[in-house]
This record gives C-alpha cells, structure tokens and sequence, in this order.
C-alpha cells in the first residue's frame, strides 16, 4: 500500500475542479468550499496499488484529478477479471464506503496519478444532505459494478463450456451480414434457381417495378411453390416472392436477428441501413456464430406431427439457456428466449389438438397470463392461462373448450410447465369465457377493489393472445387501456398492493431472511425481489393506457412518455435483470444437480460483491415505493 503523502491543496482549485465534474457541480458554494476545505491531494506513481479487493480499509472518496487507473476482480484462484479503466474527472471509493466495507475491487494506478481525497465522514455527511449527490452515488447499480457482477456470477455458477463467445451478443448484423444479390421482380424463376447455385446462396431480394426492393424469394420458395406446383420456369420470381420482406437494422445484435427469425417462423432477413437494403442474414450465419442454436430446437418443435413428440423437446431449454448464458446471455436475452420457444410449444401443441379434436366451434384465444403474459417465464413457470371465445356458447360448444382445455393442460404438465396451485387455468370453468364476460369481469375488478378483485387483477391483467385468434385478446386489452385510466380508487388499493412487499434489508442493510421452516436461512427472489418491480411496472403501465406487458418495455414506456424519472426507469431496469440473472442461474445449477428449480437463495454463500450489487438492486425498490407514496400517499400502511 502507497505511503501516506496527503496534503492540503489550495481550496479555490479544489472548488474550481469540483465544479466541473458530477455530481459536484449541482452544490452550492457552501457545500462546495465546506468540502474544499476537508479536501487532500495525494500523488501515486504508475502501478501503485492504492487499494487491495476485500483488505483496505477505505478511508477517502478518491476523486482522479490527473491520471488513470485500472479496477480489478481477483478470485481464489489467482484469476484477474478486469472490471474497468477510470481516468480524470472519476471516482472510486464510493461504494465501500456506502456499504461500510472494505475494498470491493483492487484499485492500481496505470499511469502517474494525482487524486483528490474527501475523508470518509465528510463524504457521508454530504450524501445524508444532499439528495442529488446522494441520488448520483446510490443510483450505482452502474455498468460498471454490474458488469463485474455478472462476470462473478457466470464464473462461479456456470461450468465453462466450448469457447465461451460472445459472438452472438457482441457481434452486430452488419458484422455477419452478407451483400445482397438482387433480380429485378420479371426475372423468371429458372434463372433465379440457376444465380442461386451459381452464387451458393438460399435467397433472392426482388426489385419491385416502382424500383424498391420488398421482396425475398428463396430456395425453399423454389421447390413449394414452383417444382411442387409444377410452375413453368419462366414464371416471374415476382409471383412467388414474399413481401414485405422481414428486415433488421444493420446496428442490430445478432441475438436480436435469431429472437426476430424464431418469433416469425423464417430463416433469412434482409438489413438495413437507414432505409436502404444492404444485406442479408440467415439463419445459417447465426449458428455458425453460436454453435448449438435453439433455432433447431425450434425447427424440431414446428416438424413434430405427434403431440408427444414435443415433451422431450420442451424439457430442452435449460440446455440451450446455459449456452447463452455462457455467452453472456443477460437475463431479458434468457427470457425472451424461453418466452419463444415456449409460444412455439404451445402454438404446435394447440394445432395438434385441434387437428385431432376438430375444428372448434367459433373464433376463440388462448390466453397467457401472469409471467406468460409478461413474457418472463424461467424454469419454474406454473400454468397461468385461460380461454376467450368470440360469442356465447351452447352446451355441446362449450363441452368442447372443456375437453379441449383438460386435454391441452395435461399435455402441458408433460412438457415440464407444472399445474397452477390456484388453478387459474383453462380447465377452470371460471376462466373460459366470452369477450364480453372477460370484459364484464375486468370492469367489475376495476369498480370493486377488494382485496380479492385486487390480487386477481395482479395476475390477469398480464395477459397477452398465445394462439388462435388474437384479435380478441388484443380488443381486451383496448378495453382495459381505454376503461382503467379511470378507476382512480382501483389505482389507490393497486398501489397499496405495492407497498405490502418491503425490500428484504434491514435498516442496517443486512439482508432479511427466513428464521426457520424449509427455507431457513434464505430468501425468496421472486416475491421479495422481483416482484415490487413488476407491481410498479403494471401500477403505472395500466394508469397511463400502456398496453405493454413486459416489465422492462413498461419501465422504458413510461420513461420514454415522461411518467417517471429516466434514471429512476434505467436503475430499475438494471436492478430487476439483475435479480432475475441471479435467479436463472440458482435455477440452472439446482437442474443441474438434478433437484427441482425454485426462487430461494441463500445470501451467505454469495461472494461480496454479489452481495453488494443484490443490495443495491433491493436497494432500488424503495426508491421506486418512495415514488408510489408520493403519488399515492393514502396508500401507505
């Protein structure tokens, strides 16, 4: 550890410096000459290790006046995992010194560096007197601790397999992407199969006669809709073309690409740069990148002509899921995944069923609800669905959505999604309706906020079309974006709802856990953790008329209409990833061994700076149920 050779810089400097730099530059003069005053300048040398992971005791905020330094993890194995480079203008220090620990990170100077040192009671007197620095330092569920957060997560929780890359979420498109070889629309299609072969490509673009390329014909359309239909060859490319053809902006990640191919059931996109084509991406491109691609699992689900067939191939995704995270999948990258494959379970599960049962009588919609809804499923996902028909049904009509939906949730419970404890599902007769039943029952829950109609709301206003027709699902969801906005006491019980769940820390920020029972010693992820960020979400997303359900595309709607605090929205996002990280990979490594996944964790067996950003992340929902209150003051018990 460097010596000490602090001294007292001249306090105008200091106050001048301080002024140009967040969040400093938001003081008054008082605060800031009463800090220049307390104030030391130190120098350090290149390569000086100013302070050591989990040995120093940090005594000053280090602001880097002139200079750099590097930020690292080491683990116990010697491993070094570099956290960050910060130069002038930045800081370390803060968080131990917010957390009352020692030094998180090992901090070393890259080059000749000068520092400016608050003392450590100062710092903590200004963050306890001004809330915009003490937002600016507690907001810290930065990239930067997070970043480093998830490269311990991933170190100690996932075996490394393969390469480890991280092609598939660094990469861009326009990174992949090949140029486009396009015919115009009149070309006939022999000559398109021969440039195809010629070129070794599997896609055509097609210039339409106003001159716009909106069009793809590929080697697939060759033989179904020319050989199969024994189309002459000089046909037009045009009349068996597809248009508008699916395309993704170039700046693009190629996770994006494969979610984008998946959800659409195709293998090439056509890119973009502004609005002109300058490429194509194929399914191909992304498994070359990734290796084990789920677009083959989706490929064998799609094919699969039995019912059967699909239990095997749900029960996939866990290994799918550690690929990705191996590869620096983020949480909303794993859930959107599974969300996927899951829809596409479900849509061939459904075809197949009716295929065997016949035609249903009218326009119906299966309904996903609760985190199949939000689109946030992990590997412990209860059914939450239901059933919306067009009309009224007759008895032998409605004796068959009764049979249909049975049979659907025991092919369901073989395919890993487990029965809903509280049977909000399809086979209960209470949750197969009528459009106008469903929207009779959602206006009740909104004109009578009982306890009950509260929680069921909680729950069912989630919900989003899975298969069949979802238009009717989508009509619904108008309704209720149209009706709630004005139900202000429904809103008031809704927020107080959201206030039951305190954050699991105590005043001293220790974690609360369980005192005895199965899980002693633990707590639970999901409904400590996640869940008061999913209640604000649906609170304010259904106050404002937001039809999202996602609970990240609600936090960014509501940032991005001004019904909150941008920065307030960003820490939420980060803090909920993050806890929904930590939960998927407690759920993999329980599969892993072979138990059941479930939400609890057991904080002591967390390394400190996993502990640390959790904290942070708990951290985040006061401030968002401080928000609440000021909204919804009667609200707060």
């Amino acid at each position: 550890m460097p010596e000490n050779t602090s001294h007292k810089p001249v306090p105008a400097e200091t106050v001048a410096f301080l002024r140009s730099i967040l969040p400093f530059n938001r003081l008054d003069d008082e605060h800031l000459h009463r800090i220049a005053l307390k104030t030391l300048i130190d120098f350090y040398p290149a390569g000086t290790i100013v302070a050591r992971q989990d040995e120093t005791e940090v005594d000053h905020l280090h602001i880097i006046q002139k200079g750099a330094v590097k930020l690292y993890l080491k683990d116990e194995s010697g491993e070094v995992t570099l956290s960050d480079f910060r130069g002038e203008g930045e800081y370390f220090g803060a968080l131990p010194i917010i957390q009352n620990t020692r030094a998180n990170l090992t901090v070393e100077t890259v080059e000749d560096t000068f520092c400016l040192l608050i003392p450590r009671e100062d710092f903590r007197e200004l963050l306890a007197s001004v809330p915009a620095v003490t937002q600016f330092f507690l907001r810290s569920l930065s990239e930067k601790i997070v970043n480093t957060a998830y490269a311990e997560l991933a170190r100690n929780r996932i075996r490394p397999r393969g390469d480890g890359s991280l092609l598939l979420f660094s990469s861009t498109i326009g990174e992949v992407m090949t140029p486009p070889v396009t015919v115009p629309a009149g070309e006939p299609v022999g000559r398109a199969a021969r440039i195809m072969a010629e070129r070794r490509i599997g896609s055509l673009l097609v210039r339409l006669p106003d001159g716009r390329t909106d069009g793809i014909v590929t080697d697939k359309d060759l033989r179904t809709r020319v050989v199969a239909r024994g189309l002459a060859y000089d046909t037009p490319v045009g009349e068996i073309m597809t248009t508008p053809v699916e395309t993704i902006p170039e700046t693009a990640s190629c996770f994006d690409g494969l979610i984008r191919m998946m959800r659409k059931g195709i293998h090439h996109l056509a890119v973009k740069n502004g609005g002109e084509i300058t490429g194509v991406i194929t399914s191909h491109d992304l498994m070359v990148l990734q290796g084990t691609s789920p677009l083959y699992v989706m490929r064998e689900i799609m094919a699969q002509e039995r019912i059967e067939g699909l239990y095997p191939l749900a029960r996939k995704s866990p290994e799918i899921i550690r690929t990705l995270l191996d590869q620096g999948a983020r949480a909303d990258n794993i859930t959107r995944l599974i969300t996927v494959l899951n829809d596409h379970v479900l849509e061939r599960l459904l075809t197949l069923l009716e295929r065997e049962m016949g035609p249903p009588p009218g326009p119906w919609c299966w309904l996903l609800i609760g985190s199949e809804g939000r689109r946030e499923q992990t590997f412990k996902t209860d059914q939450d669905n239901g059933i919306i028909f067009a009309n009224g049904l007759n008895r032998d009509e409605a004796a068959y959505y009764e049979r249909f939906a049975e049979a659907a949730i025991g092919h369901l419970v073989e395919c890993g999604y487990p029965r809903c404890p509280g049977e909000v599902m399809a086979s209960n007769p209470k949750w197969r309706r009528s459009f106008s039943g469903w929207r009779g029952l959602f206006d009740s829950w909104l004109a009578n906020p009982e306890p009950d109609e509260v929680l069921y709301s909680t729950i069912f206003f989630d919900f989003r079309g899975g298969f069949g027709d979802l238009s009717l699902a989508e009509d619904l969801r108008g309704h209720l974006a149209e009706k709630a906005p004005a139900n202000e006491i429904f809103f008031l019980h809704l927020a107080r709802d959201c206030l039951e769940s305190r954050p699991p820390l105590s005043f001293f920020r220790n974690f609360v856990v369980e005192k005895d029972g199965r899980h002693k010693n633990s707590l639970d992820l999901k409904a400590r953790g996640l869940v008061p960020f999913v209640d604000f979400a649906r609170l304010y997303a259904i106050r404002h008329g937001i039809r999202e359900t996602n609970t990240i595309a609600r936090l960014k709607r509501l940032a991005d209409g001004g019904h909150m605090n941008a920065g307030l929205a960003s820490e939420a996002i980060e803090a909920y990833e993050f806890i929904m990280h930590l939960r998927l990979l407690h759920q993999l490594d329980l599969i892993s061994r072979g138990l059941e996944p479930d939400n609890y964790i057991t904080p002591v067996l967390l390394s400190e700076l996993e502990k640390q950003t959790l904290k942070e992340a708990f951290a985040v929902i006061s401030r968002l149920q401080s928000h609440i209150k000021l909204d919804y003051p009667m609200a707060e018990p």
